[in-house]
């Protein structure tokens, strides 16, 4: 029997609830456990940040955030429900049982495909919802702050990856090693904030709006079957920590 369809989270404090619902249900060497770990590790950060006064305008940010993660929440309740998950999505929800895979390899397919393709949506629909526009101030500088979060957590990541890899041998781990380092979480949401400013403009122009939309998941769904190619055996982790 599948499960009802979740309401959407209202406030980043439900966006953290859900993900730790979300952890707790999960098996932890689950491929969208694996993301889920590192983005539930950014919202509490952002949740923090937001506490310390740390966004120009925290109304926005956080609207932001509840906005880009309802997107993931969809991908996870059409997954429960039994519908089809957005194809920028497909990569990781199609493998997440994949155990040549390693939980790094599925945190970066998720972020490749929640940055690449949802992000951008986000930040539009926010901006309509704010009534604002992304070159209103401070809207660009908050999205930049975020990405400091991210590139803390992303580099936590790495060096977790760097510490378990060192198991598996040098010459072994190179392929691996390669395919990894072909993501860049800073480099994807510079790419996202392109498309951001492409849609903006074509918001009324549907057609054409579209027809970005189609072609950012052309190029996004791809991305993610690449980083999920299995090269190697994961090194068993107790917690399953990316």
């Amino acid at each position: 029997m599948t499960q009802p369809r979740a309401r959407a989270a209202q406030s980043v404090d439900e966006v953290i609830e859900r993900m730790r619902a979300i952890k707790a249900r999960l098996d932890p060497r689950d491929g969208v456990a694996c993301f889920n770990r590192m983005y539930l590790r950014v919202t509490e950060l952002v949740g923090e940040r937001l506490t310390a006064g740390s966004f120009q305008d925290r109304a926005f940010v956080e609207h932001l955030d509840v906005d880009f993660a309802n997107l993931y929440f969809d991908a996870v309740d059409a997954a429960e429900t039994g519908r089809p998950v957005n194809a920028a999505w497909q990569p990781l929800f199609e493998g997440r049982a994949d155990r040549v895979v390693w939980p790094i390899q599925f945190a970066f397919a998720g972020m490749n495909a929640h940055i690449n393709h949802d992000l951008a949506l986000a930040v539009v629909t926010t901006c309509i919802e704010c009534r604002t526009t992304p070159d209103t101030p401070p809207v660009h500088a908050d999205y930049l702050k975020v990405n400091e979060l991210l590139a803390q957590v992303e580099a936590e990541v790495r060096a977790s990856f760097e510490v378990q890899i060192g198991t598996a041998g040098t010459r072994a781990a190179e392929p691996l090693k390669h395919l990894v380092a072909s993501f860049s979480v800073a480099r994807a949401r510079d790419a996202a904030w392109a498309t951001t400013e492409a849609l903006w403009h074509q918001r009324n122009l549907r057609p054409v709006y579209d027809a970005t939309l189609t072609a950012v998941t052309g190029t996004t769904a791809p991305a993610g079957r690449m980083l999920l190619t299995p090269v190697l055996p994961p090194v068993e982790q107790p917690d399953g920590d990316v």
